[in-house]
């Protein structure tokens, strides 16, 4: 099975027009990924490459199109382009050593803003040989910089290695989805309803996710359906370290586990492992202050039909408005199309994000706190207006210990 997308390094090719960004996507991944024409803007997309990146493991390159696109086509090129910082992991500013300046500053400002580790390649030097005084520049902020030619092949291995070494640690050492809350030789019971969310054959992301980091952490599972967890409890000889549950089946799980095995659900470890737990419990104790008409975005990563019964479009809204004893006034944003202007809302309630990176999670984050706008997830705000977010937060003593501080 292939890594998804959010398990993979994503690493944003950044530069003017015609600097050979995408020449040297296609020396790097050794393939004709993007169309390379000597025409400025022949790249006007966001264009992905996912790979192995050998010893590094799954990356995701992402060749995007001229910073200093110009016209009106030009400029809705450029927004694109800027989308792509909000899920970038590795910045790589690509220039040739003779045009340096505005457009690589702001570039360059913009990724160090954001913490985002930066390699500067000067590419083309066959043609252009290296500036000095730039190179010194640069190395002087302790920056990897890489001068490479993609006629002559010069420097993409060591563009290679600087990716390698220059990777955040947090990715190279990423936290577990739920083995740390079961521990080696234990077990977890996993309770995945099956329903039309789920086509035969198939379970989501999510939930084949935590098995597989249970079986990298040396734990076991079992794995039944919500009607099952009664026999299953009772035929284990020693009660299990956790069950975890879909959040839609939270209510009819909660009240067949008994209170002293912890329970939560696959949403509310995503809110951990995707984005910030305890902003998101904080999030969550916002629905307090909802009252009818009240403005709320329901947010997906996935841009899916909704089906019947939909847990975003219906039932969250339903369980919502059942909370506020009134009818909030609900939008949807899917995909990657998120309101340039979320100030408009009393919260915001996004899903599990299973299918992105966590950089471009923990960015929405950030701008819903610039915004001052609270922001949840699905699992936490069902929890919530189930009456069940204490038992929910249970495994994560930290998150509750805030959630009992600050009710």
């Amino acid at each position: 099975m292939k890594s998804p997308k959010s398990f993979r390094l994503h690493i944003g090719l950044f530069g003017r027009r015609n600097v050979g960004k995408s020449s040297l996507l296609n020396a790097i991944t050794e393939q004709e990924v993007s169309i390379v024409s000597e025409i400025a803007g022949t790249t006007t997309d966001p264009v992905e490459k996912p790979m192995e990146l050998l010893p590094l493991g799954p990356v995701l390159f992402i060749d995007t199109a001229g910073i200093d696109d110009v016209g009106a086509l030009g400029e809705k090129r450029v927004q694109k382009t800027k989308a792509v910082f909000d899920r970038t992991d590795l910045g790589i500013i690509v220039s040739n050593s003779q045009d340096w300046g505005e457009f690589e500053e702001k570039t360059l400002q913009e990724l160090k803003d954001r913490e985002i580790p930066v390699i500067v390649v000067f590419n083309k030097t066959d043609l252009y040989p290296g500036r000095s005084c730039m190179l010194n520049s640069l190395n002087g902020e302790k920056l990897p910089v890489v001068e490479t030619s993609v006629s002559t092949g010069a420097g993409i291995d060591a563009l290679r290695e600087t990716i390698l070494k220059t990777a955040p640690d947090d990715y190279i050492n990423r936290p577990a989805i739920v083995a740390d809350l079961v521990g080696p030789g234990e077990a977890a019971i996993l309770v995945v309803p099956i329903d039309k969310e789920a086509p035969k054959g198939r379970l989501i992301l999510p939930q084949v996710q935590a098995i597989r980091d249970l079986l990298d952490g040396d734990s076991f599972c079992m794995v039944v359906k919500d009607q099952q967890l009664p026999k299953a409890l009772a035929q284990m000889n020693q009660a299990p370290k956790l069950v975890v549950t879909d959040s839609q089946a939270f209510a009819q799980v909660a009240a067949v586990t008994p209170p002293e095995i912890p329970l939560t659900g696959f949403s509310v470890l995503f809110a951990r492992f995707q984005g910030d737990l305890t902003e998101m419990v904080r999030g969550a104790m916002a629905i307090d202050q909802l009252k009818a008409g009240d403005r709320v975005l329901i947010a997906e990563a996935c841009s899916h039909h909704p089906i019947e019964e939909d847990i975003g479009t219906v039932k969250i809204p339903n369980w919502l408005n059942k909370y506020v004893g009134g009818q909030l006034d609900i939008e949807h944003a899917r995909g990657r199309d998120f309101p340039a202007d979320i100030s408009q809302y009393k919260l915001i309630i996004h899903c599990g994000a299973c299918m992105w990176n966590r950089r471009e999670m923990l960015s929405r984050i950030l701008k819903a706190r610039q915004a001052g706008v609270p922001i949840t997830n699905y699992g936490l705000t069902i929890a919530y207006s189930l009456g069940i977010f204490e038992r929910a937060l249970q495994p994560f003593p930290a998150a509750l210990e805030v959630y009992k501080n600050e009710r």
